[in-house]
């Protein structure tokens, strides 16, 4: 049997430490995202690269915001597709319109950030945020369920 036209007969049911992986996965990339609009916004825990942008600047101020709220989001698993899918979307703007113009590899157009947080976001737009994040418990409280 050929690995690459077998097909499964079952799902994979994930194991608990997948889920304990995917988990700090996402808190990692949500909490390092939020820092980046900490940063962005207030020049806290360290200075942004120019001024901080002033309320409402485009686009600086606004990916500030996506970074700080949507990265929090995710990190804590509360409306994490939605939050990751805004937070990739927010990253492949940054590449195509800032790094871009200064080459094609993210290496050296200092894209590879972007490129990383763009791609890590999407993964846990499409994958979800696992079992231990808010979304889940939302989901386990509405069935009734408390386990």
């Amino acid at each position: 049997m050929h690995l690459l036209t077998a097909a499964p007969t079952t799902a994979a049911k994930p194991t608990v430490l997948t889920n304990v992986v995917l988990a700090l996965f996402r808190v990692l990339v949500g909490v390092s995202f939020a820092f980046h609009g900490c940063s962005t916004l207030f020049g806290k825990p360290v200075a942004p690269h120019g001024a901080l942008p002033a309320v409402g600047a485009w686009p600086s101020w606004w990916a500030g915001m996506i970074e700080l709220v949507a990265g929090a989001a995710v990190a804590l698993g509360l409306g994490t597709r939605i939050a990751a899918l805004l937070c990739s979307g927010a990253m492949a703007y940054a590449f195509l319109t800032v790094h871009l113009k200064h080459g094609i590899l993210p290496i050296k157009n200092g894209g590879e950030p972007a490129v990383l947080f763009c791609w890590s976001f999407f993964l846990i737009a499409i994958i979800g945020p696992g079992p231990y994040s808010l979304d889940a418990l939302i989901g386990r409280y509405r069935r009734g369920s408390a386990d």
